[in-house]
């Protein structure tokens, strides 16, 4: 039988507190008796355990709505507003920030515009004023962020550092993570943008609750994240998905098929190519179809690989052409049915172009729970 006196006893209530907490987060307001009942503690444990979260400022009282008659019970929410976190997506030609609290709800987001050949000072820039940019909308300071997530293009390491970046030459072996510890004083997480797109479907968008995922992250570059058993998979050396490296998967120059299609307007910004292309197969243009199906062609190559060897339930088209899920689903279900002995659902993604940043405050809550929710991670913290 456990003893629970001393430091066993201490240990019982933190787990309670932690057991409360979970019972909190993402539900409205609770009384004492609904928290009572979905976390099992009496009815006076559970007063105790409110009250010590209350003087730690992980819980607050919730006011009594206006005309509520007679004497109200108490209601308790967690405090997701005493921090924030951000997440920042950084591509090829534009920086995305978006500011959460620590429940995840965004509160405020931007976008700058970067060039792909900018030099390095120039880039990291463009990330500051991304963050700062939320800040200041969200009514907030640095001093207030706990961490920040960043989902970057290009093949990551487990220490944060870009190995490989075709899209950003001024990427290429750089120690983001040491960079971006450097300009924000809080906690820094750095991963695959590809990876993070495909948390982000999984647990808000068309993939939501299916343990198997190919998520096609389809844009001006290729890459791939892969859901095996409900988790994001990163491989070993954190490079799993990354079949765009492999010439004959057809990946890496897929994305020129739309990009020099005879349709495309002269004087057409390059960034703008594909868009025009894309928008010419929707409206019937025989020279753009074209395109489409060479394009498709090659995506369906490294798609069906993925689809043959994990077997996955879904596979989402995501990223920026899955605004134009219209002219390119069908075409490459059609492919993959070819080719799959198993044919998974094929969908298009429900967060577009949010995927990546969407993703990165998921990353973030993730990080935040495993640290500071879960039993083995030590005592819960005073927030203020």
């Amino acid at each position: 039988m456990t003893d629970l006196r001393g430091g066993d006893l201490s240990r019982l209530r933190q787990l309670n507190s932690l057991t409360a907490i979970r019972a909190l987060r993402g539900s409205g307001p609770l009384t004492l008796s609904a928290l009572a009942e979905r976390t099992g503690l009496s009815r006076p444990s559970m007063k105790e355990v409110t009250d010590e979260l209350m003087t730690l400022g992980w819980v607050e009282e919730v006011p009594p709505s206006q005309g509520t008659m007679g004497r109200p019970a108490r209601r308790y929410r967690f405090r997701a507003d005493s921090g924030y976190l951000v997440g920042v997506d950084i591509g090829g030609h534009n920086i995305r920030a978006a500011l959460s609290d620590l429940d995840g709800e965004i509160l405020a987001e931007t976008r700058q515009p970067v060039l792909p050949d900018a030099p390095l000072d120039e880039r990291l820039a463009a990330i500051e004023r991304a963050v700062s940019g939320c800040l200041a909308l969200s009514r907030t300071t640095v001093e207030d962020l706990w961490t920040i997530a960043v989902g970057t293009i290009g093949v990551i390491d487990v220490e944060g550092r870009v190995i490989y970046s075709a899209a950003v030459p001024a990427w290429r072996d750089l120690d983001l993570a040491g960079e971006l510890g450097r300009m924000f004083p809080c906690q820094v997480l750095i991963e695959n943008d590809s990876r993070l797109a495909a948390m982000a479907e999984a647990r808000r968008g068309v993939a939501k609750g299916t343990r198997e995922v190919v998520f096609l992250h389809v844009g001006r570059r290729m890459g791939a994240g892969l859901i095996i058993g409900g988790r994001v998979h990163r491989g070993f050396g954190a490079a799993a998905g990354e079949i765009s490296m492999l010439p004959e998967a057809r990946w890496f120059d897929a994305p020129e098929h739309l990009n020099t299609c005879a349709s495309v307007p002269a004087g057409t910004p390059p960034e703008d190519a594909a868009g025009h292309t894309l928008a010419a197969a929707r409206d019937g243009d025989p020279v753009a179809i074209e395109a489409v199906e060479r394009y498709v062609d090659d995506l369906a190559v490294g798609a069906a690989a993925m689809v043959l060897i994990l077997d996955p339930q879904m596979v989402v088209l995501g990223g920026g052409f899955s605004r134009s899920a219209d002219v390119l689903l069908d075409r490459l279900r059609a492919r993959l049915e070819r080719t799959c002995m198993r044919m998974p659902e094929v969908r298009a993604s429900a967060l577009g172009d949010e995927c990546v940043v969407v993703g990165a405050i998921d990353y973030a809550v993730d990080h935040l729970d495993d640290q500071l929710f879960t039993p083995d991670r030590g005592p819960l913290p005073v927030t203020r």
